[in-house]
This record gives C-alpha cells, sequence and structure tokens, in this order.
C-alpha cells in the first residue's frame, strides 16, 4: 500500500480528542489531574492517540526535583512558571501558528494555571490531551493542502496582490477555521512561486508538494508516546534555561556516541526548529566544517543518500533525521537546506557533503607567519589559529607522555614562531565553540607568570577559582585575539582572560555568550542535562549573556538576532560577582583610541572592507523583510533583482581577487560546488581579517616603542638636573 493509499480516506475535518485516562497510570502516583474540556469525537482509525506512562511520569517527577533543587536558577513550580511551560510546549507543537486556532487556544487555555501541580506530580494526560489534539490539527491541515493540489496547480490565482508573513512565531493565531483555509491557500501558493522560480515545472511541483504533505502525514500516524514526552519536557526545561534538556533513551544513546566521538557523520550539531531541523554550529575539522557551504541556523528540509534527490525530512522527529544524515566514511549525503540569510522559507539549496569521522589531529591548533608592512616598516607576526579547545583524554590516562592537547600543542607553536623573531602574536578564537575548560584555564598560563583564570560559580553561590599555577611563560610579547560571535565557552574564558590582565587586545565581533556550565544525570527513562554553574571572569563579569565584547569591534555578516545566547528564550541573564586579585601587564587606554582611529582609516580605504560592508547592507536589507509577495510578477522581479545583487557582490570579490566575473549566477553556483567538492585543494582567498589582526598588531608594537621613547626621553629629563 503506498503513502496515498494509507492517509487518503483520512482527509475529513477531524474534531477534538477525547480526554482519556491512561490505562497504565497508578493512582499511588497520581491525584487527579485537571480534565481538559474537549469535545468528543471519533479519532480516525489512520491516528492513534498517544498515552504516558509510568516511566515518563516518574521521570516528570524526577526531573521536576532536579530543576527546584539543583538548578542555577531558582525557580519555584508556580502557575506563572505553569503558564511559561504551556507557552513553550505551544511553540515548540505549532511555533508558526499555522496548526490551531484561537478557539483551540481557549479550549486549552483552562489547563494554564493547573499545570503547575501536574509538573509536580506526574501527571501527563493533560499535556497529551494537547499532544493529540495538535496533531489532529496537522493532519486536517495536511490533507486540506493536498486537496487543494488535486484540484490542480491551475487553480491557484497568482496575479491577485496578496503577500504572506514569512515568520509568524509572534503573529496572532488565526480566529477560525476559514481563517486558517486562507492562510493554507497563501502557503501552497509560496511554496508553489519558489519552485516555479526555480524553473520547476507545475507537474513537477505538485509532485514535490504532494510527497512532501503525504510524508508529513506518515509521520503524523507514526506518532509516539514518547515524542510527547520528550517535546513535554523540553518546554519544560526550556523555562529554566535552553541548556538545560531532556534526553529520551533514544536521544541519551545518540548524545552518549557523540560524546564518545565515534560518530561517522557530517559533524555537525543538530536541533529541533518548529517543524524543521536546524544547524546549531559545526564541528571543527569536520566534514562540514571543511566543505564550507553549511552555516549555523540553516535549515535542514530534506536528506538523500549519495547524489540522490533529498526526502522531505519537515516534521520528522530530530533522531530520525540524524539517523538519515548519519552513514558509512566516505559516503556522500545531499541536504537540502533553507540558508539562514534567506528571505524566503521555500527558497532552498542542495549541499553535498562527505561522510567522515573527525580527527582530533583535525581539531588541531596550527600557525601561520604574516608579514606585513607598515609606516615603512617590516613587522613579522605570528598567527595561531585553534578551532576548538581539546585534549586526548584517553591517552592522557593511559600515561601516554606524548598526548596531544590544546596547550602542549600552542607551547610547541610559540617555541618555533619565536625561533622566527615575531615582533607580536596573533591568537584566532574565530568560530571556536569551546570545549575542555582545563585547557582554556592552562592556555592562559602561557601568557601570564601565575594567578586566576576564571571564576565558577554554582547555585549555593559558592565559588571556585581556578588558577594557573606555572609560574613559566611561554610567550611574553604583544598579542590580539581574533573573535566572532561563535566564539563561545571556553573561548570566552580565554579572551576575557587576557583583556583582564591587559596582556592583549580583543579585536573581532561579540562572542556567543555561553558562560553556564551543564552536568549529564541519569533518569529511570532517559537522561537530564542541566544549567549547574556560571562562569565569571577574573574582573567579576559574567561571560552568560554578554559574552566578551572587543577592545576593537569589526562588523559581521552573522545575524546576532538569531545567533547568540542573548537570541535564546529564557537565557540566563548577565551578572557579577566580587573581582578576585590579578596583574595588570599592559595598560591599552592611552593607545586604545589610535588604535582604532588607524583601523578606521585602514578599512575606510580597504577594497575588502568596503565589500564585507556591502554584503552586510544586503543582508540586513533582507532580513528586514517580513513578508514576500504572492503575485507572481512581482515575486519574479524581486527574485530576479535578489539574484542580480548576489552576483554583484560575487563578482566584485572576483574582480578585487584578479580574477574573471561570473556570467551568470548558475556559473557562480557551479563554482562554488566545484570549490565545495574539494576543500583541500581549494584557492583560499586571503583573509583580510586575519590580515589586520596582524595590521593591529603592528600598530601595537609601533605605538608601544614610541611610549618607551616618550617615557625614555621623560626619565633622561628628570635625571638631567643631578648629573
Amino acid at each position: 500500500m503506498t503513502i496515498a493509499e494509507t492517509v487518503r480516506p483520512a482527509r475529513q475535518p477531524l474534531s477534538v480528542l477525547t480526554n482519556k485516562v491512561c490505562r497504565s497510570l497508578t493512582l499511588a502516583l497520581f491525584v487527579a489531574a485537571p480534565a481538559l474540556a474537549f469535545a468528543k469525537a471519533e479519532i480516525p482509525d489512520a491516528y492513534q492517540p498517544v498515552a504516558p506512562t509510568i516511566e515518563q511520569a516518574r521521570a516528570n517527577i524526577l526531573i521536576a526535583r532536579q530543576l527546584q533543587f539543583t538548578h542555577f536558577r531558582d525557580l519555584s513550580i508556580n502557575e506563572e512558571v505553569s503558564g511559561e511551560v504551556l507557552d513553550g510546549y505551544l511553540d515548540y507543537l505549532d511555533g508558526q501558528r499555522i496548526y490551531l486556532t484561537q478557539k483551540d487556544i481557549d479550549t486549552i487555555s483552562p489547563v494554564r494555571d493547573e499545570l503547575a501541580t501536574a509538573l509536580k506530580t506526574g501527571q501527563l494526560q493533560p499535556a497529551f490531551d494537547i499532544y493529540n489534539l495538535v496533531q489532529e490539527r496537522v493532519i486536517d491541515r495536511l490533507n486540506f493542502a493536498l486537496n487543494l493540489l488535486d484540484k490542480g496547480i491551475g487553480s491557484l490565482d497568482f496575479s491577485k496582490n496578496e503577500s504572506i508573513q514569512l515568520d509568524r512565531a509572534k503573529a496572532d493565531w488565526e480566529p477560525d477555521k476559514a481563517a486558517l483555509d486562507a492562510l493554507w491557500v497563501k502557503r501552497l501558493k509560496n511554496a508553489v512561486l519558489a519552485q516555479r522560480l526555480n524553473g520547476t515545472d507545475d507537474e513537477t511541483i505538485a509532485d514535490n508538494l504532494r510527497q512532501r504533505y503525504e510524508g508529513q502525514l506518515k509521520r503524523v500516524y507514526q506518532a509516539r508516546s514518547e515524542d510527547a514526552f520528550q517535546a513535554y519536557m523540553n518546554a519544560f526545561t526550556g523555562v529554566w534555561d535552553p541548556h538545560t534538556s531532556y534526553f529520551s533513551p533514544r536521544v541519551s544513546e545518540n548524545f552518549n556516541i557523540n560524546m564518545s566521538l565515534s560518530l561517522e557523520g557530517i559533524g555537525a550539531v543538530l536541533q529541533s526548529d518548529n517543524e524543521y531541523t536546524k544547524v546549531v554550529r559545526l564541528v571543527p575539522g569536520g566534514p562540514a566544517s571543511k566543505q564550507g557551504q553549511l552555516k549555523p541556523a540553516d535549515r535542514i528540509v530534506g536528506v538523500g543518500q549519495d547524489g540522490e534527490k533529498p526526502k522531505n525530512v519537515i516534521g520528522w522527529r530530530l533522531d530520525e533525521v540524524v539517523d538519515l544524515i548519519r552513514g558509512p566514511r566516505n559516503s556522500t549525503v545531499s541536504l537540502e537546506v533553507i540558508p539562514a540569510n534567506a528571505t524566503d522559507e521555500s527558497v532552498t539549496k542542495t549541499i553535498n557533503i562527505k561522510r567522515d569521522k573527525v580527527k582530533l589531529e583535525e581539531q588541531s591548533a596550527s600557525k601561520d607567519v604574516l608579514h606585513i608592512q607598515q609606516n615603512g616598516k617590516d613587522y613579522t607576526v605570528g598567527v595561531i589559529t585553534l578551532p576548538t579547545f581539546y585534549a586526548d583524554f584517553q591517552a592522557m590516562q593511559a600515561g601516554d607522555p606524548n598526548y596531544k592537547s590544546t596547550t602542549r600543542d600552542v607551547r610547541k607553536l610559540l617555541d618555533e614562531l619565536k625561533q622566527e623573531k615575531i615582533d607580536g602574536l596573533v591568537i584566532d578564537l574565530r568560530n571556536n565553540g569551546g570545549g575542555a575548560l582545563q585547557e582554556a584555564n592552562d592556555l592562559v598560563g602561557l601568557f601570564i607568570d601565575q594567578g586566576p583564570t576564571v571564576q565558577v560559580r554554582n547555585a549555593n553561590n559558592e565559588v571556585q577559582v581556578l588558577e594557573d599555577e606555572d609560574p613559566s611563560v611561554a610567550y611574553d610579547g604583544p598579542m590580539v585575539v581574533l573573535v566572532n560571535r561563535m566564539s563561545a565557552s571556553a573561548s570566552e574564558i580565554f579572551a576575557g582572560a587576557i583583556q583582564d590582565y591587559g596582556r592583549g587586545l580583543v579585536v573581532g565581533s561579540q562572542t556567543f555568550g555561553k558562560g553556564t556550565v551543564q552536568a549529564v544525570r541519569p533518569l529511570n527513562h532517559g537522561q537530564l542535562k542541566i544549567t549547574q554553574s556560571k562562569f565569571y571572569r577574573i574582573s567579576g563579569g559574567s561571560t552568560q549573556h554578554k559574552g566578551v565584547i572587543p577592545d576593537i569591534e569589526i562588523p559581521t555578516r552573522i545575524d546576532k538576532s538569531r545567533i547568540g545566547e542573548d537570541a535564546l528564550e529564557h537565557a540566563l541573564p548577565w551578572d557579577q560577582i566580587e573581582a578576585v586579585p590579578h596583574t595588570r601587564y599592559f595598560d591599552f587606554s592611552h593607545i586604545i583610541s589610535t588604535l582604532r582611529d588607524r583601523h578606521d582609516a585602514r578599512f575606510a580605504k580597504s577594497p575588502d572592507f568596503k565589500l564585507l560592508q556591502r554584503e552586510i547592507d544586503f543582508l540586513n536589507e533582507q532580513r528586514k523583510q517580513s513578508t514576500v509577495s504572492l503575485n507572481e510578477t512581482k515575486r519574479k522581479a524581486q527574485y530576479e533583482q535578489l539574484e542580480q545583487t548576489q552576483l554583484a557582490i560575487a563578482n566584485a570579490r572576483r574582480q578585487l581577487n584578479g580574477e574573471t566575473p561570473f556570467e551568470s549566477l548558475d556559473a557562480l553556483e557551479k563554482w562554488q560546488d566545484e570549490q565545495a567538492a574539494d576543500p583541500d585543494s581549494a584557492e583560499n582567498d586571503a583573509d583580510f581579517l586575519l590580515k589586520e589582526g596582524g595590521h593591529i598588531m603592528a600598530d601595537m608594537v609601533d605605538l608601544d616603542r614610541k611610549m618607551a621613547s616618550i617615557e625614555k626621553t621623560r626619565q633622561v629629563a628628570v635625571q638631567a638636573p643631578t648629573n
């Protein structure tokens, strides 16, 4: 039997689920659960309502206790929290507000204040009733869309001056079913237009969309009890902070595999984002990072194997998407994604990535040397690029004297750079998402005599100070630390310590702001990852939420409203505690304004920076766009203008590098695919931001020499009368 044959008989309006008592729950475990006043109706044979289990109820109680008594944030499970849990749960189930109506929300609302008791005592039935209701509404909507397709794409009118809102996360719920019908007609028009603009014929478009909607229907009919429980528990834990989460038994297994680094795949951290699978970050040295086309905040909508057409995965469970992406080494996976900077959610691109293991050596620190000419002088600047903070713990525990670690590798690289008589050093931490805390602590120690590196405060307000106890210094010269929005956690600890000690300047864009510590705790059913501590700089300020603010800021293409701790719901706030005594090696206050002025002057004349700013301005304009036209003529004109702008920016960069411009966007995309297919042999453009770090270093050396000369003259002048 085909999917179509399975789902077509269910194409009738579905009513609300009857509140049923889970037969497997015992009175010893629960008090009376608040009943939802859902209208009684027959459930289609194709969809079986999911029900909670005793194991899940017990896990709920354990999670509630852990959150109240061991989480860093002091919250009680009260009516306010109950309301936030319900809002988060509805956001997960219908984040774009395309399935439920205001009437449905009015039906659900009575449980808003009653969930507090249910959450503390393991009463899961109200949450499961809501889940089943949403699944019915999803089935209703998908059948509506399929019925529209049955009438033919030709029945849709693309001549009206209509538009559709791109992001409905903050939109009002549609008042009733008729209004929701009108919205779904627009959604179908939008999906058709997006494919027409890519040159797809209507027959193929209809087949593509039918497969998408029928695939989603199949997932709904396969809904499991654990799907509802995991969604509900993550709505619960997410009220405490975005890094506290529940792992089902299956997700726990995947998490443990990832932690042991034995997983063969693409090297990307993924999470559910409404009906999409979103890329959170790329693993340094992994296949996706090396290939270069997949970016954080991209949303995966299709997965294919070895060049096959990607299978639509919208609405799939995260673990199932992960299973599709995972595969044997050297095989290829095709990902259809909505790019993070896309203005239209129906505009996608396909990325082919060869699966492989993430090798420790490909995450290792590396060095380079920049030769900077500035104001008639030559400067030799060492560069150390650090993709992550790593340590081979297995080799360390086995007693291997040559085990690899960040600090050991950087120390060797510093010795090699000093042999080249560098004038200054740049540590590149861009896109470094963190790693081993001890390595961040030890790495700071390479640049200071002795002293504290970071403070860690737990839920009981007990503060532990990590210190460098090694008095040796591997490098005592001037240094710059390059960071960007994707520099997080251990990277922020290192950059913050270097800034607090006055050992160097931090250059780039505001960092991620991940300043919390999590622990994974076993439950009777799955695991709980819970935030238990918070990082603070030695100057007292937290790295949480705020991150590290660079001394010299450089604009970034990254959308900070979508990526970063302060973009996450319920993120723990920034605060500060008492500073700990520490040395200040250099006071930059007397030269920082001059450094900024010189940097600004260079960028004002730099063709690279002008092009970067042009790209940023273009992206910002696209981000402001909240709607797209459903008028085919207008939409086509907008699409062509967008393509021309993208091509113009790409060709400007080509000309800047002395290369032949592309004749069309197709030629550009073909070239990008060729480059991505063999990243190791691709010629990379010179990193002008890295060079700018070198120029700032040269400025520091120059100004330091001038200040030293002035100080020497002053000292001579003071001493002269005594001679």
